[in-house]
């Protein structure tokens, strides 16, 4: 390009305005779940057992996420799984 064409071009800024936007879009699917804390995470578990979601076992000390049958003995480990598998099995219901 020469001249007046090269200023006029504005592919490069439209690349990047479009991954820019790409980008806010994946960011703003994505479920957070690293910022779990101690009490929002027993909260969570209180309404996942009362919901058979998850099931005690007092003599193991485990919780036993039902859905997907894994075991977990901290509370917030559990919390930070549950909301990650219920984010991935919402993306797939999505997809279908």
């Amino acid at each position: 390009m020469s001249g007046q064409d090269t200023i006029d071009d504005t592919t490069s800024d439209y690349d990047r305005l479009e991954t820019e936007l790409v980008a806010q879009d994946r960011d703003a699917s994505r479920v957070a779940t690293a910022d779990i804390d101690e009490a929002t995470a027993r909260r969570l578990v209180g309404d996942l057992v009362e919901d058979d979601v998850v099931t005690p076992i007092p003599d193991q000390r485990i919780l036993v996420h039902e859905p997907s049958s894994k075991p977990f003995e901290s509370i917030t480990q559990l919390a930070v799984f549950h909301r990650g598998w219920q984010a991935a099995t919402d993306v797939d219901v999505e997809d279908n």
